[in-house]
């Protein structure tokens, strides 16, 4: 079972990313305050396992930019972090899943869209089983480890949406 819930000071510790070659977004600060949860804007919410213990954190972020002029054609990115104890688990896919819901129960948005390092298999094939639809590569549109990299762009609508299987 996987626990979405308001991040605490004490998980910022386990929290602190890296471990993993998709990780490399330069230098950063660590965090001395939670992120928040405002849905309509971006935030971060703790992943916890059934037993309470931190796993990771999955995030959003509403897009500056938009498919259409206006407000309605904006749509929220998500994205995940897990310990490396966590990974390959299924609990990615669990957590996005929900996360995705949450968006759908309580905003407007019609769409919620995922983006990953081409070369980030493991990442691919969990948003895929949380029911994402991968729409297409989008060509140097992330800087990270030193250079622009290609990432997969995946989303699902509203619509779209049908239970995990």
């Amino acid at each position: 079972m996987v626990v979405l819930r308001t991040q605490l000071l004490e998980d910022l510790p386990l929290l602190n990313g890296g471990a993993s070659p998709f990780d490399d977004f330069g230098p950063s600060q660590p965090r001395t305050v939670p992120a928040g949860c405002d849905l309509e804007e971006h935030g971060a919410l703790t992943v916890t396992t059934d037993d309470g213990e931190v796993a990771g954190e999955v995030s959003w972020h509403w897009q500056p930019r938009r498919w259409g002029p206006n407000l309605g054609s904006s749509c929220p990115m998500i994205g995940i972090w897990l310990r490396p104890s966590h990974r390959s688990r299924g609990l990615g896919t669990v957590a996005q899943r929900q996360l995705v819901e949450l968006l759908f129960a309580h905003t407007t948005a019609h769409r919620v869209e995922a983006h990953t390092d081409v070369e980030n298999l493991a990442e691919q094939r969990s948003l895929e089983k949380a029911g994402l639809l991968r729409e297409g590569v989008v060509r140097g549109g992330q800087w990270r480890d030193g250079g622009y990299r290609d990432g997969v762009l995946y989303a699902v609508l509203r619509t779209d949406l049908a239970p995990v299987s």
